[in-house]
């Protein structure tokens, strides 16, 4: 595929999130993301830059929120490699706990990286960014960058929906978070669901089958509720899960179906 029209472009909020979709850009392109938009830029771009400014950014993140700086990131490329700038008040997170400290820099490997930047009120933010790597394609790019296996974290329809209902006070950043029962987990289920034959066994069987996926866990190892805040833990932390996903629980989402077509 030739590139020579790829031009800097701003992506709209309505662009597929970045771990769903490889996108298509010639080696050391930049793909950034954020709830309200993004912006995808070749490698000979001076900058791309990220916060709380819609006006003076190339991607707006928490612009209502004073915790988030006007300009609280730059991602600049030095002929070989981008590289994050941490030009904000908060630390910018990256996978397996590292962060990148106001006035600090790292490079990005290519692929996906999801970086999260953390309020003092609980809230958090989240931006992706794909850089495309030398002969990337569609096959090749998932196993590149974050997680080793991103794919594994793609949920179903189905599947989003019980580990929201199940993850909800996660996502809800309550202090000492733990799973809500099945009992519950089945009522939410048979609430926000078109058909109402959830039992907490279907639901459970859902969860099982994400968590013998992802390889978490074993089952008769440890407790339930140990295993499944494990689960949840693991997909809050490669973003499978986001606290937007709390919208599921609020009226009828879900196409015609029944749970035991999961």
């Amino acid at each position: 595929m030739e590139f020579e029209d790829f031009e800097p472009r701003a992506l709209p909020a309505a662009t597929t999130r970045l771990r769903s979709a490889v996108p298509e850009g010639p080696p050391g392109a930049i793909f950034v993301l954020a709830a309200e938009g993004g912006y995808a830029a070749p490698p000979g771009t001076a900058a791309v830059r990220f916060g709380r400014g819609r006006a003076s950014v190339q991607v707006a993140i928490g612009v209502r929120d004073p915790y988030i700086s006007r300009l609280h990131g730059v991602l600049t490329f030095d002929g070989r490699e981008w590289w994050l700038h941490n030009e904000g008040r908060l630390p910018i997170c990256l996978p397996d706990n590292a962060m990148v400290l106001s006035g600090r820099c790292l490079p990005l490997a290519a692929g996906y990286t999801p970086l999260l930047i953390r309020t003092p009120r609980k809230i958090s933010y989240l931006l992706e960014v794909h850089v495309v790597g030398g002969g990337e394609n569609p096959a090749a790019a998932h196993a590149l960058g974050f997680g080793g296996r991103p794919e594994l974290f793609l949920l179903s329809e189905h599947e989003r929906l019980v580990l929201v209902v199940l993850a909800q006070r996660y996502l809800r950043q309550e202090r000492y978070p733990h799973p809500v029962s099945w009992k519950q987990v089945a009522e939410d289920l048979n609430r926000v669901s078109q058909r109402a034959d959830w039992s907490p066994r279907s639901a459970a069987d859902v969860v099982d089958a994400v968590r013998e996926r992802l390889s978490i866990g074993e089952a008769g190892a440890v407790e339930g509720s140990v295993l499944n805040h494990q689960l949840i833990r693991s997909l809050l932390h490669n973003t499978a899960l986001l606290p937007s996903d709390l919208h599921l629980l609020e009226d009828e989402t879900l196409p015609p179906g029944t749970a035991a077509e999961v």
